[in-house]
Parts: C-alpha cells; sequence; structure tokens
C-alpha cells in the first residue's frame, strides 16, 4: 500500500511538473481541468477524494517553478473554508468550485456583520480578484463563520507588491450586502484555516528552496575559474551544504506539519515551525544561490530573482516568521 501511495505521489508530481514547464501562469480552467482545484474535494461532490497531502505536493511544484496560479486562494484556501463550513450550502458551494462553476477566494481581515451587512477591510488577499464571490471570515457572538458575498458587492483592487508571481488584492465592505453566511462546524474552525494557509505558503516556500539549490548545484559543477570548477572549492561547498541543511530541516517540518492537516489533528505548533522556518529558509537559499551564480545571478536572465521575491513575499503572508515563534514561545511558556 505505502509503494501505490509513493508511486501515486511521483506521478502527481510528475504531471505537475510538466503543467507549470509547459505554463507557468495555467489560468483557472487549466487548474480546473486538471483536477487541482477539487483534489480535496469528495468524489461525490465532484473531486478527487485525495487529502492535504496532495495538495502539499502540487504547493510544492509551484514553489519549484515559481508559478503564477490562482491555486492559493481559489483552491487551497476555498476548499479548506468551505470544507470547514458545516451545512448542505458548503457542500453544494464545493462542488460548484471542484467543478469550475465558481471561483471564490477566502478573505481573511476585520469585518464585522450587522445584521444583514458586511463591514471592514483586508489586505494582501491572494487571487481575490477575478474571483466570483468572497468568503469572508467573520466572527460573532454565536461563533465564527464565513460570510458569502458576491465580488460585486465589495471594492475589490489589486495590490501590487514586489513580488509579480502573487496576485493580491483588497478588499472593502463599506457596507456590503450578505445574503449567506455559512457557520464552522467546529469551534476552532478559524484558527485551523489559519494554519492550514501558513502550511501551505510553508509548502510553496520548501520548493522555492529546493529548486534553487538544485539550480546552485548545476551551476557551481559547470562554472569554472582558476582552471577547475568553482564547486570544488572549499568555502562553496560549505555554502551548499548548509543550504542543503537547513532545507532537510525544513522538509521534516513541513511534512509533520502537512500530516496533520491532512489528518485533522493539532496543527497549531507544526504550522508555527513550518511556516517560520521554511519561510526563513527559502529567502537565506535564494540570497546565497544569487551570491553564488556570481554576476550572472544578479540578472533579469537568471530568474533568480523572481525565486528571491516570492520568497520574501512568503515570509511575510499569514504571520511572519517572528510573530510564529513568538506564538510558540507563549504555547511552550504555559505548558
Amino acid at each position: 500500500m505505502a509503494d501505490d501511495f509513493t508511486e501515486f505521489h511521483d506521478e502527481l508530481r510528475a504531471v505537475a511538473c510538466d503543467l507549470l514547464a509547459k505554463d507557468r501562469e495555467p489560468g483557472w480552467q487549466e487548474l480546473v481541468d486538471a483536477g487541482w482545484v477539487g483534489i480535496e474535494v469528495p468524489d461525490d461532490l465532484g473531486g478527487a477524494g485525495a487529502s492535504f497531502a496532495e495538495t502539499a505536493i502540487l504547493l510544492d511544484q509551484i514553489g519549484r517553478a515559481a508559478g503564477a496560479t490562482g491555486y492559493l486562494g481559489n483552491g487551497v484556501l476555498t476548499v479548506g473554508a468551505l470544507a470547514a463550513a458545516a451545512g448542505p450550502d458548503s457542500e453544494a458551494l464545493l462542488g460548484q468550485v471542484a467543478r469550475g462553476e465558481q471561483r471564490m477566494a477566502v478573505v481573511f481581515g476585520e469585518f464585522a456583520l450587522d445584521g444583514s451587512r458586511l463591514s471592514g477591510h483586508a489586505e494582501f488577499v491572494p487571487d481575490a480578484v477575478g474571483a466570483d464571490h468572497l468568503l469572508v471570515l467573520i466572527g460573532s457572538a454565536t461563533g465564527a463563520g464565513l460570510a458569502v458575498v458576491p465580488s460585486g458587492e465589495l471594492t475589490v483592487a489589486a495590490q501590487p507588491v514586489l513580488d509579480e508571481t502573487r496576485r493580491l488584492a483588497t478588499v472593502t465592505a463599506d457596507p456590503a450586502p450578505v445574503a449567506t453566511v455559512l457557520g464552522f462546524a467546529d469551534d476552532r474552525a478559524a484558527a485551523v484555516l489559519l494554519d492550514r494557509a501558513a502550511v501551505a505558503i510553508a509548502c510553496d516556500s520548501l520548493g522555492i528552496a529546493e529548486r534553487m539549490l538544485t539550480a546552485t548545484v548545476d551551476y557551481v559543477r559547470v562554472r569554472h575559474q582558476f582552471g577547475r570548477p568553482i564547486g570544488s572549492f572549499q568555502a562553496v561547498k560549505h555554502a551548499c551544504a548548509d543550504m542543503l541543511v537547513d532545507i532537510e530541516v525544513s522538509r521534516r517540518l513541513v511534512a509533520d506539519a502537512v500530516a496533520l492537516v491532512a489528518a485533522g489533528g493539532d496543527t497549531e505548533i507544526a504550522a508555527a515551525m513550518a511556516k517560520a522556518h521554511a519561510t526563513s529558509t527559502a529567502v537565506a537559499v535564494a540570497g546565497k544561490a544569487m551570491q553564488l551564480h556570481g554576476g550572472i545571478g544578479y540578472t533579469w536572465e537568471s530568474g533568480i530573482h523572481a525565486y528571491l521575491k516570492r520568497a520574501a513575499l512568503n515570509r511575510s503572508l499569514f504571520g511572519s516568521p517572528a510573530a510564529h515563534r513568538k506564538k510558540l514561545a507563549q504555547r511552550y511558556s504555559t505548558r
């Protein structure tokens, strides 16, 4: 059984790599047709019935390619949010998303619901531009939930960032009518959803770091200086070894966090550890890759700049390393 599972994951990686090699910016319909959007949606709702373990593989491959896709907001977070909600309405929406009939994005921010009117503002919302509906995370006296709002009822504006591979937006409700509110099935669902977002970014960052290490090792093997490959110099060997050690630590932390998300376990500590370490590592490894490539590493043609900028943005999304380490310190100090 384990061998069959490994073979399936290898095939999934190969298919994802092939799709991203053909087009680093696959559109929404391409993601739907490839089955990525519905990979965690149950079979009876039109999905593949897989788990977050398979989603993590896709995220890693997107990070390796620095792919400009809407998979994070329109797929990973949307499916996670709807799956955490209770009732037939959320199941119906899950099916529509898996079939590509509805394109949605999840909004984390400061929002308040007064009767049927929603007010609030959020920044750095992934893949909100172009979505049909937005799932706005809200808190109320009866618990947290999701306000399902047509995007036309909100002010959604593209938010420029240094990383050109991400599509972020500001979302403002001033105020906006809300016809549907989905309640969460669990009191911790909102926190778990944030952990899911943090782990998703960690998976992407791990892919970035892996790609940068591979590119660097390939380069130092063929770049000659003083009559021999620069990879034979001790300082370069040590730098590459340090990169590998940091990546292996990130790989272990990310794997543990992914397993807990997939199993529906307590993700708070694992998600914080994975996000803090993997995103910091990606920035450090991409920066070291640029340095070890020498002058060409600083050119536009090398493409390293795209990975470094993506890694830097990943470090800030859904909690900085400092914020997650503070969370860990507070959690352990109370034990």
